[in-house]
């Protein structure tokens, strides 16, 4: 039996080496600030790195949003996440919704956003911080920050430029427009859109297809992933030398290249 993290408006299911996390607060639109989500995923993130169980975490929303972002009330009486001079705001977005990007970074795993409904604003972030993205057909994004006279405060620009591109990013920033999914499938915000009823199964698909893979090979992988944002080529190389030397001295990489000659199904184990 697993023990799963305590959390408090989300739910959390495991099994096959997939973790679904359900951003449960349909009542304000799975929000970001003014709920416990911000720490539910936080813990999510450091349950799975602290373990070897997991190999993916699919995130998706409950009811009809995928997450609304902000509480636009609270930014209009100045209260909660937004209250207080410029030090007391910017050190509660330290000390809160960023604490979802750092965590996002650092998750070991791959991780897949099944976007079931409106992502707005740092709802949107927490998609783009997420290695793949698959959208139901009604779903909606918008980075829409600058429409309420505001930035990205949670970090989702770099995000963004990092999946997009400066022009592109750029151009969603500036004019906070709303984007569809057949449109967000077109700019390579999604890898594919599904019909709603199908939005959970599909995505679920995708991650028991990685989740099959050697899970200490896929853990590197996505190291490496990172890795480029930050080394020059020969730097990447080297380390890419040393991630394949641990790979090549594994137990599952020899039942990979045995079940590949034998022509079977693999079985891994994590060593």
């Amino acid at each position: 039996m697993i023990d799963l993290p305590r959390l408090i408006d989300s739910k959390l299911e495991v099994g096959n080496r997939v973790a679904v996390l359900v951003l449960d607060r349909d009542d304000v639109r799975n929000e970001l600030t003014g709920t416990g989500l911000i720490d539910d995923i936080v813990q999510t993130v450091d349950w799975i790195n602290s373990g070897a169980t997991v190999s993916v975490l699919v995130v998706t929303g409950a009811g009809k949003a995928f997450s609304a972002g902000g509480n636009v009330k609270d930014m209009r009486d100045r209260k909660g996440s937004f209250a207080g001079d410029v030090y007391e705001v910017q050190d509660r977005y330290r000390r809160g919704i960023q604490r979802i990007a750092l965590a996002m970074h650092r998750l070991e795993v791959p991780a897949i956003a099944a976007v079931n409904g409106a992502a707005i604003g740092a709802g949107f972030d927490l998609a783009t911080m997420c290695d793949i993205r698959i959208a139901a057909e009604d779903a909606v994004f918008g980075s829409t920050f600058i429409k309420l006279g505001i930035v990205p405060g949670d970090g989702g620009a770099w995000f963004l430029q990092d999946l997009l591109g400066p022009q592109r990013a750029s151009e969603l920033i500036f004019t906070g427009r709303l984007v569809r999914a057949e449109e967000a499938l077109r700019l390579g915000i999604v890898l594919d859109i599904a019909p709603a009823s199908e939005l959970q199964a599909q995505a679920l698909q995708l991650a028991g297809s990685i989740a099959e893979k050697p899970p200490q090979a896929l853990r590197l992988a996505k190291r490496l992933l990172k890795a480029t944002r930050r080394l020059d080529l020969p730097d990447f190389l080297d380390l890419c030398a040393v991630f394949q030397g641990m790979c090549h001295n594994t137990q599952d990489h020899a039942e990979a290249v045995e079940a590949f000659l034998d022509k079977r199904c693999a079985l891994f184990q994590g060593r």
